[in-house]
Parts: structure tokens; sequence; C-alpha cells
């Protein structure tokens, strides 16, 4: 643990004292789709924090999120066993020697889970206590109606919380927004970061204060939402690669042309970042691209690769679905990522499964190069990593060169805020 890039504010799990307390624990088990463990990465980190919290004499609950459940525009919930906590449970006990109990809730079709009383969540508890089960794990957190929404029914579902446990511990980095079991329910209890958490701040130090040359490779499927962190590493990197529809929306407003799937409000909102870049010169381009006419097959005369220089001369394209891996393989690419002390990867550069030569260059470029600390955000680049490359992917895992993080998403944030202690549910673990 890098404890001199903690700060000393920060509450962590070692000062507290917690024999016999029973301790709620978020964790970022994201890791379900259609009901199986696609990668049990971001289970197997969380491990240390498990053991502590035992040999600390405390006894584990444990809660986390598992897909969107919740309808943005409706507001309703639905349960879906697909988005359950069972693979998870199942593989802990493969793992662990221990006893799981999943306590079960009342369902609203519509509004998830509402009702908190009459289950069987306390008299689980007191097994806990003595010894009976090693550990509570409790339902899909979003499935909670208070978990998301505001008001009296959050209120609720923190107070409810909070009567279940003597400590809080966070050490669910990838979970970065401000909900009720990452954020309200630090206010209820004493509260503390947990060791993957700690870990997870101590390495996003690395791109804060970077040993230059600093490169970052971003890629991403929306760019309004992308703006804020994109504009941050822009002025942190000493070179910046862009790949999925990133780059195709600055390609689109720097050259003045028409790619299928950028539409104009995002090519006007790349402006900026075009003025910038024709002063400064950090964004490296792709000088090869692989255009379709279909994003959904990959069919020989409807699949081809364009060049800078064809868009130069301006018109229409179709999609523009991956990075050729000519592009990687040569020229200021190359030289830069070989020749870099710091890299950032939070990109899949083609539209997969279709499109993944561009990725799978990428992934064995920056993998080559033996003297550069390497830094992964979580979710898909993780998963296409692990896939495409595997050989790169394990040696990361023992490498001290290589750290993964578990949430691609909360990097791009703690960038955009300027620092990790910028997002809510840290700030929440920090003293006055």
């Amino acid at each position: 643990m890098q404890s001199d890039h903690l700060d000393p504010r920060l509450r962590v799990l070692q000062h507290a004292e917690m024999k016999d307390k029973v301790v709620l624990v978020r964790v970022d088990h994201n890791v379900v789709k259609k009901g199986k463990i696609k990668d049990p990465y971001r289970i197997d980190v969380t491990f240390p924090t498990l053991y502590a919290i035992v040999e600390k004499g405390g006894r584990p609950i444990l809660m986390t999120h598992v897909g969107r459940p919740r309808d943005k525009k409706t507001g309703r919930i639905k349960c879906d066993e697909a988005e359950s906590i069972t693979p998870i449970v199942h593989y802990l006990e493969q793992k662990l020697p221990i006893k799981i109990h999943v306590p079960q809730f009342p369902i609203d079709p519509e509004a998830g889970i509402t009702n908190l009383e009459n289950t069987d969540v306390h008299p689980a508890i007191e097994k806990l206590k003595k010894r009976d089960i090693g550990m509570i794990y409790l339902p899909n957190t979003r499935w909670f109606q208070g978990e998301q929404s505001k008001g009296s029914e959050r209120e609720k579902f923190t107070k409810w919380l909070a009567g279940l446990a003597d400590f809080y511990i966070n050490d669910a980095f990838g979970s970065w927004q401000a909900h009720a079991s990452t954020y309200d329910i630090a206010s209820e209890l004493p509260s503390y970061a947990g060791l993957l958490l700690q870990k997870e701040i101590a390495n996003l130090s690395r791109l804060h204060q970077p040993e230059r040359p600093f490169v970052a490779v971003i890629a991403g499927a929306k760019y309004d939402t992308k703006i804020g962190p994109l504009m941050a590493l822009y002025e942190k990197a000493d070179y910046l690669i862009l790949g999925g529809i990133l780059y195709n929306t600055f390609l689109s407003a720097k050259y003045g042309v028409e790619i299928s799937g950028v539409s104009e409000e995002d090519k006007a909102l790349a402006l900026d970042l075009v003025r910038a870049d024709s002063k400064k010169g950090k964004i490296l381009e792709l000088q090869y691209l692989v255009e379709s006419e279909d994003r959904e097959t990959r069919e020989k005369g409807k699949c081809r690769t364009i060049e800078i220089a064809d868009l130069e001369k301006g018109g229409k394209f179709g999609y523009i679905l991956d990075a050729d891996p000519h592009s990687l393989e040569q020229g200021k690419i190359e030289n830069a990522v070989l020749s870099a002390k710091t890299i950032f990867v939070n990109a899949v550069m083609g539209l997969m499964p279709l499109f993944f030569e561009g990725s799978r260059v990428l992934y064995r470029l920056v993998g080559s190069n033996q003297s550069a600390m390497k830094l992964f955000g979580g979710g898909d680049t993780l998963q296409e990593l692990r896939n495409l490359c595997p050989d790169v992917y394990l040696a990361g895992l023992d490498s001290p060169d290589t750290y993964y993080f578990t949430g691609g998403g909360s990097v791009l944030a703690a960038v955009e805020k300027g620092s990790a202690y910028g997002l809510e549910p840290i700030k929440a673990l920090m003293e006055d």
C-alpha cells in the first residue's frame, strides 16, 4: 500500500477497532452479465479487505450493485434474476471456506424492494455474530427503491442499512456515484476506506503526477459524456490517442466531414478540442482506419481501409469501426508509446466483437514497453485486454509496473475532478 500517496485525513480500515462488530461493506462486484460472471477480477481484488475485516474480528455484510435495473425515464425497477448476486455468492463460496446467507425480500414488480421489514435479515445477523454463518450478502443494491431515489425512500433505506451494522467500509472504487449505499450511509456509521479503495486512490496519483512522457489512450461510445475528462486528460498528457466515437467525432469536426454515427451536436462540441489541438498538437492521429457500411456484420466488399488523406478531401463516410493495425505499428504512435514513462489506457479501439484488430495491436504495443508505468481502466478495457491478449493481461497481474483499476469511469471522473478526493463517496470518508 502506498500510504505516502494517501491524504492523512482519509479514514482507513486499519484504524478501525471492529472485534465482534458487524461491518457493512460496499464492494463493486458488478461482474454479472446475463446471469454469469464474465471476469472475476473485481471480486478477487476485494479479498484482502475481507480477510482484514475477519482478522480484526469483524463480521461482514456485503453489498454491491449489478447492472442498471432501474429505468431512468419511468423509475421502474426490474428485479431480473440475470442481475442477481447469486453467481457472485456461488463464486465466493467456492473461493472461501464459508457459508454465505442471502436475505429474501418481497419484490414489487414495478418498484423493486420497498418493504424492508419482516425479512430474515436480523435473525441472520444474530447467526453471523455467533459465527454460525460466515457472511451475509444483501441483494443487488439497485433492486432497493431507496438506493437511487430521492427523499423519504432514500432516507428510509439509508437508516435501515445503518441499523444492520456497527461500521461501514467502502471498498467500491468503481461505484463512484453518490448513492445511498456509497455515500449517504457514510454519515450514519463510523466509516472507513477498504484496502482496495486505498490502493486505487494511491495509484491515481500516478495519473495526477505522471512520470513523463505521459501518453493517454481513451475511447468511448459517446462524446458528450466524455468531454470533461477528455479535456482534463488533454491538458495533463504529453500525447493523446483517441479511439471509437471519440475519435470519429474529433475527425468529423476537424476535417468538416460526415461520418455515420456522429451527430451534428457532438461535432460542434468537439470543435473546442480541435481548436486546442491546432495550437498544442498533442493528439496523435491514427492514419489508417477501418470503414464499414454496416455495424452488425463484416462482409467482404462492405468494409475497407481508408486514410486520413481521404478525410482531408471532404465528403461523407460510413461507420469508422476500428483503427487499422498499421496505424499503431509505425511512425509517431509507436514511437510515443514505446518511449513513454507513464501510459494510461481506457480504450477499446473498435466495435466488438467483429472489429478487434486495433485493440489487440494497441494492447500488445503498450505491453511491450518494459520501462513505463502502465495503468489500465477497468470495465470493457480489462475485459478485452484479457480476451484479446491473455498473456499481456496475466503478465500485468504480477508486474509492479502495471496496475488495473476496477472502474474506468471512476478514473475518468477523478481525472475530471482533479483528484480522487473530489469524488463524493470518497469525500464522505474524510475527516473534517
